[in-house]
């Protein structure tokens, strides 16, 4: 049976930052599974940059069934985490299921791989004092108050923690993750 990687979300979650980890995570041979707060379709949204906008701007996304309820989730059954970005992390890590979930996988030491707002759920586990991260470039505030040191690079790895800026680092996120992933939970 293939290993099992957590991708944790939910409405208003940008559609890239879920769907390109779910895809690139499967079509490497992980198992995937969508965990929100509760199953239903959830819908996403498209954060992009136009000219002439301070921030980002925001568009209706792609709608996506979660597979599971946050307390369905038993993290025992999973080798790894993925904590997408967009405005989902603002309310998930005010959620005392999502706080449990994450810190199963932190205190394990197990991969976790977050990018753009994501951070946000490490951030109030009180995961990342002492660590290196980036996130949103908005967010570097943030997480040098949650005791992170901030980087502003594509990805950054810090043991088996691995974190993004936002959707444009995919490829640098996920070809760092997968090694990390690779070295803790091979696929045989």
């Amino acid at each position: 049976m293939a290993a099992k990687v957590l991708i944790v979300t939910g409405d208003a979650a940008e559609s890239l930052e879920v769907l390109y980890p779910y895809q690139r995570l499967r079509e490497e041979g992980y198992e995937v599974h969508i965990a929100a707060p509760s199953r239903k379709k959830l819908r996403f949204v498209v954060h992009d940059f136009e000219e002439g906008f301070d921030t980002y701007t925001e568009k209706p996304g792609y709608t996506w069934p979660a597979d599971l309820a946050f307390t369905e989730v038993d993290p025992a059954q999973y080798a790894a985490l993925v904590l997408p970005g967009g405005r989902a992390p603002e309310y998930l890590r005010n959620d005392p299921e999502v706080r449990r979930i994450l810190a199963a996988f932190t205190d394990s030491d197990r991969p976790v791989a977050q990018i753009c707002h994501g951070p946000l759920i490490t951030a109030a586990i009180g995961a990342l004092g002492g660590r290196r991260v980036t996130a949103y470039p908005a967010l570097e505030t943030d997480m040098r108050t949650a005791g992170a040191a901030y980087e502003d690079s594509e990805a950054v790895v810090d043991g088996t923690l691995v974190s993004a800026r936002a959707w444009p680092d995919h490829s640098a996120w996920m070809r760092e993750f997968l090694t990390v992933l690779r070295s803790k939970a091979p696929l045989a």
